[in-house]
C-alpha cells in the first residue's frame, strides 16, 4: 500500500476557534471539512511543506518558530495509508482567505465534530479539545 505524507495546521485566533476547510466540489473528499495543509514536495521537511500550503491556500505567512507539533493521524484508506502530523499555529501575518475554492470556517474546538470530517482527521479533534477547552 502506497504510504501518502501530508502535514496539517490547527489555526488558532485570538478568541481560541480552529480554521477548518471544506474541500471544494472536484476533489477527492469534496465537502469534508479539514485542518489546513497537504502534501510535501520532494526534499521538504514539514514545516516547510506546511509554510508554503498555508501560503498557497490561504495567503498567510507562518514562521517556522510559530507551528508547534501536537499530534498525528495515520489512517489506512482504501488505496492508501496517510500519514499526517498536526502542528498548531497561533501566530501568522495577513487574513486567511480561501484562495483554492474551498470554504472556511473558524470554529471552536468542542464543535469540530458537528462537521463531517475525513477519518483521518476525526482522531485529532480531541487532542485540540485538550489543548483549547
Amino acid at each position: 500500500m502506497k504510504l501518502t505524507l501530508v502535514v496539517a495546521c490547527a489555526l488558532i485566533d485570538v478568541d481560541n476557534r480552529v480554521l477548518i476547510a471544506q474541500r471544494p466540489e472536484g476533489k477527492q473528499l469534496a465537502g469534508l471539512w479539514e485542518f489546513p495543509g497537504g502534501k510535501f514536495e520532494p526534499g521538504e521537511r514539514p514545516e516547510e511543506a506546511l509554510i508554503r500550503e498555508l501560503s498557497e491556500e490561504l495567503g498567510i505567512a507562518v514562521k517556522e518558530a510559530c507551528l508547534a507539533p501536537l499530534t498525528f493521524a495515520s489512517h489506512a484508506y482504501e488505496s492508501f495509508h496517510l500519514l499526517m502530523p498536526l502542528y498548531i499555529c497561533r501566530r501568522w501575518e495577513g487574513v486567511a482567505v480561501a484562495r483554492e475554492g474551498q470554504t472556511l470556517a473558524w470554529v471552536r474546538a468542542n464543535k469540530l465534530r458537528d462537521y463531517p470530517m475525513p477519518p483521518a482527521d476525526i482522531p485529532l479533534i480531541p487532542h485540540l479539545i485538550d489543548v483549547l477547552m
